[in-house]
């Protein structure tokens, strides 16, 4: 039996009832898991929305006489199921220790520092992190890989997009010198970090107008600006691309969904098995092998 989580959390006994409810709790595919899923979901789901309605004035001053008792039923609830995690493993330090069992321990912790700590009680929407199970209970571990791809891509691209912010800091903190010198305090630009705010704003074309030049020179400037902001925008975005272009042939060269016949011409490779052509110079292809 094949258990769908960190194969190192393993059942407390082999029968019992702490057998019972580790597969209840661990396990993901059979009714009773995921009916506790179901469950377990709805109901960070109910307490989310308490918090977030508890800190609206008007609603907290309708309704803080129920919506603090049920508050601490959800915390209790969660203790419960918490402490039962613990108990049903063989090691309940490494679930502790865990990314999964610190989620769990944070999503209950606020209720209880709130006693010493008023105010604190606001931290339980981290309760929503815990909908990530969400991807356990509806299957959707096959977009483990495709994010994996992702990631990959971004990290190989890491140091070209490194190059590309550093040119990016490097343009706004010479623009915002520049806008600090022309337009002064006088217009706002109180100083260079505030310039450089400014010019991110500007160059991100977001535009918010809470510092906006007033003299012609300055607006000159701003245009300039806004105008390598619009040429800019593209560029992580083709350096992104490019990679995740390379890591998608990698990954066809490994299922063969793409073969490894060389242009006569070019020498490139990595052609569709129904290619003709190549698709970088134009010039036959060989015939597929077999």
């Amino acid at each position: 039996m094949r258990l769908l989580f960190d194969p190192q959390l393993n059942p407390a006994t082999e029968s019992g009832w702490r057998r019972t409810w580790f597969d209840i709790i661990y396990r993901h595919d059979t009714p009773p898991s995921r009916n506790f899923d179901l469950v377990l979901i709805g109901a960070i789901v109910a307490s989310v929305l308490v918090v977030i309605a508890d800190s609206t004035p008007t609603f907290h001053a309708r309704h803080a006489n129920w919506l603090y008792p049920l508050e601490w039923v959800f915390t209790l609830l969660f203790t419960v199921e918490y402490a039962v995690r613990l108990m049903v493993v063989r090691r309940p330090l490494r679930y502790a220790l865990s990314l999964w069992g610190i989620i769990d321990l944070l999503s209950i912790l606020p209720s209880y520092l709130s006693v010493l700590l008023p105010g604190s009680q606001s931290l339980l929407v981290v309760r929503v992190l815990r909908m990530l199970r969400l991807f356990r209970i509806l299957k959707l571990t096959q977009y483990v890989e495709e994010g994996g791809v992702l990631a990959g891509a971004l990290w190989r691209s890491r140091r070209k997009i490194f190059v590309f912010l550093s040119a990016i800091i490097t343009v706004v903190v010479i623009f915002a010198a520049l806008m600090y010198v022309v337009e002064g305090p006088a217009h706002g630009f109180t100083s260079i970090p505030s310039s450089m705010y400014w010019a991110v704003v500007t160059m991100a074309t977001v535009g918010y107008g809470d510092i906006a030049p007033q003299t012609g020179l300055g607006r000159f400037i701003a245009s300039v600006l806004i105008l390598i902001g619009y040429s800019v925008i593209a560029v992580p975005t083709g350096i992104y691309t490019a990679e995740l272009a390379s890591s998608l042939r990698e990954a066809s060269h490994e299922t063969g969904h793409l073969d490894r016949r060389g242009c006569p011409e070019c020498g490139l490779e990595g052609h569709d098995p129904t290619a003709h052509y190549c698709r970088c110079c134009g010039h036959p292809l060989p015939a597929p092998m077999g």
